[in-house]
């Protein structure tokens, strides 16, 4: 279970999985990006759609509804690739999450956050930060930190690297 300070409000940015209102730490999102060409990896799991070019960095694309278990969805023009911050091994890697569309930066209050449900022994629910209440929602807060294993953070992170290297990608130079 993760902790929440109970006495910090929070600001998240709030986004759509089919029907379903999910929320990230405003402090582990860098943008929002309208969806852009992904460039295809071969070999890596079903919920990676590829990499993208981001100001000549190569960031990794996950399809957040296929890895929660969800249908792909159609894109449409709400589609969007929300970039963040994951730390693997005490080190951050940049991956972008593709989700049907972003809705808008809350406050939550210390009031508004139960902790996670339990499910069940079986069920592994470490990737649920809080359940947060508005406007008479729940909201799913996440804890992208734990929506992916290491091992699935670091095929991942090579993936990239490796298209990195392929494509011939250099820093940007800003």
């Amino acid at each position: 279970m993760s902790v929440v300070d109970p006495n910090e409000t929070t600001q998240y940015l709030t986004f759509k999985l089919d029907e379903e209102l999910f929320a990230l730490d405003i402090a582990k999102v860098r943008e929002v990006l309208d969806l852009t060409e992904i460039t295809r990896v071969p070999r890596t799991p079903h919920y990676m759609l590829g990499v993208i070019n981001l100001r000549g960095s190569v960031v990794p694309v996950i399809d957040l509804r296929l890895k929660f278990g969800m249908t792909r969805s159609e894109t449409t023009v709400n589609t969007c690739i929300i970039i963040t911050e994951v730390m693997v091994d005490d080190e951050t890697l940049i991956l972008g999450a593709l989700v049907d569309s972003v809705q808008e930066v809350i406050d939550l209050e210390p009031g508004d956050l139960e902790p996670p449900p339990k499910i069940g022994a079986r069920l592994n629910t470490d990737f649920i930060k809080a359940m947060g209440k508005h406007n008479d929602k729940f909201i799913i807060i996440l804890f992208i930190d734990k929506v992916f294993s290491i091992s699935e953070l670091v095929m991942v992170q090579h993936a990239g690297e490796e298209t990195t290297a392929q494509a011939g990608f250099t820093e940007a130079v800003a």
